[in-house]
């Protein structure tokens, strides 16, 4: 492939140099993630990046189903340019977490219609796209939270994050965490709920990085503050 502009490139051509990419160890360690691919990151960034936008391209490669290829089209795309029920759609088909995450962090987060998924999807029966909803709900105790119902949302998670599903747990942790961090007249409550579910307590965590538990996460990113 040509070095500086891909303009054109065929769906064939991408797939034959994402295959060339591919090593065997990094999907082994992907796998451990529930990813299976195994192309490095940072050179599928740099694909990306020799790409540049494309956005037919990029819909070509979602077609695929291939991760990998599915990574890129996210990387590619023009976000605002989606309509609400294509990024429903494309979210149900997202089962890879990578994909999924990539899929509401680059694009929904950037569209028009983020806001109306974000409580259609809050309220899905389907754990792991109500994990989306809880995402990006997330942002929002943290960018953007008037209009929310904290106190709501602390109920909800108080009830059902205890039982929930590992990645729809993950996502409603964070938001508890948020809560916590972000607003002082809910702390108390958020890491009282934490304390009392014990929700990744025993999450093993690597020398230098901050614990999921909602307490210590919260106690830690409200100390940064302080510091600051």
């Amino acid at each position: 492939m040509a070095e500086t502009t891909l303009t054109g490139t065929t769906v064939a051509q991408v797939m034959a140099e994402l295959a060339e990419l591919a090593d065997p160890r990094t999907r082994e360690v992907n796998e451990r993630q529930g990813d299976d691919h195994g192309v490095n990151l940072s050179k599928l960034r740099a694909l990306a990046k020799r790409l540049k936008t494309q956005q037919d391209l990029a819909g070509q490669l979602w077609q695929t189903g291939d991760t990998a290829a599915r990574l890129l089209a996210i990387l590619i795309c023009r976000p605002k340019t989606f309509e609400r029920d294509e990024l429903d759609t494309m979210l149900r088909e997202a089962r890879r977490p990578k994909v999924h995450d990539w899929l509401v962090n680059y694009v929904v987060r950037k569209s028009p219609h983020g806001e109306e998924l974000r409580r259609a999807w809050l309220a899905d029966p389907d754990p792991v796209v109500a994990s989306a909803g809880w995402a990006l709900t997330t942002d929002r105790v943290a960018a953007k939270p008037e209009g929310l119902d904290l106190t709501g949302l602390l109920d909800v998670i108080e009830v059902e994050m205890k039982d929930a599903p590992d990645r729809l747990q993950w996502a409603m942790n964070h938001c508890l965490a948020q809560i916590g961090i972000e607003h002082a007249e809910h702390r108390a409550r958020a890491i009282g709920i934490g304390e009392r579910l014990g929700v990744l307590k025993d999450y093993p965590t690597s020398p230098g990085c901050t614990s999921p538990y909602a307490p210590t996460w919260i106690a830690e990113m409200v100390r940064r503050q302080h510091e600051r």
